[in-house]
């Protein structure tokens, strides 16, 4: 007996759905590898974190206490250093936390690099097609001070952390600021696996010219970058 018509074309429609369903989950896990492609003819490859960023203390240390400034005893000290330190400010290229455990300031080497991030950063999403958003600073300078109180709530803390040299900051991989259009509102939402990938790239990119360090910290959620030169 033959199949009804009715039958075969049901049975067709349903196929196609499924293809289609099949697909999209096909391009959404694609993003963890390749990173959006429609409006760039490279592909932005999901860099391998504990792999890529593994550049230990003691590694970055040497480098820090070459190029850094020496240990700060606190706030009003670093406030002095002017020459030594540059302030960091909120601006186009990136945001601050709330720093409750360190206070902005960079070697000037160091606050280079963290704007050539941040614009870098930028101007692989708009490469890409993808929306404005900024990178968030979490940690930078840590004075003598912010080490013993950090050390009060966590035992595990490094007592000897490049922090202490003003050569190191911490980029949230989490948490970025969108950027407003011109009218003061914000563009839609890039997600953060899309924003993550495009950061890690640009981190391996600045790690692979030998300019900085980097460290995966997975439970702080953030990229841990140094300064080399």
């Amino acid at each position: 007996m033959k199949p009804k018509p009715v039958l075969l074309f049901s049975g067709a429609v349903v196929g196609a759905i499924l293809v289609l369903f099949c697909i999209s989950k096909v391009k959404a896990y694609r993003w963890r590898h390749a990173g959006p492609i429609e409006n760039h003819p490279v592909r932005v490859y999901d860099v391998r974190y504990p792999r890529e960023f593994n550049d230990m203390n003691d590694t970055q240390l040497v480098v820090a206490q070459a190029v850094g400034v020496p240990p700060v005893e606190d706030r009003t000290a670093a406030e002095q250093m002017k020459k030594q330190l540059v302030r960091l400010e909120e601006n186009d290229l990136y945001a601050l936390d709330p720093l409750t455990h360190s206070i902005p300031y960079l070697v000037p080497p160091a606050a280079a690099l963290l704007s050539r991030i941040g614009r870098n950063f930028q101007d692989s999403l708009s490469s890409k097609g993808l929306n404005p958003n900024k990178v968030v600073v979490t940690s930078v300078l840590r004075t003598e001070e912010d080490v013993r109180q950090l050390r009060r709530g966590n035992i595990n803390a490094s007592e000897n952390s490049t922090h202490r040299y003003g050569t190191t900051f911490d980029l949230s991989y989490w948490h970025y600021a969108k950027v407003p259009d011109l009218r003061g509102r914000p563009y839609a939402d890039v997600p953060v696996e899309q924003l993550r990938a495009v950061l890690g790239q640009v981190l391996k990119d600045l790690h692979d010219e030998g300019a900085c360090y980097v460290k995966y910290e997975k439970k702080q959620t953030c990229f841990h970058v140094t300064v080399r030169k």
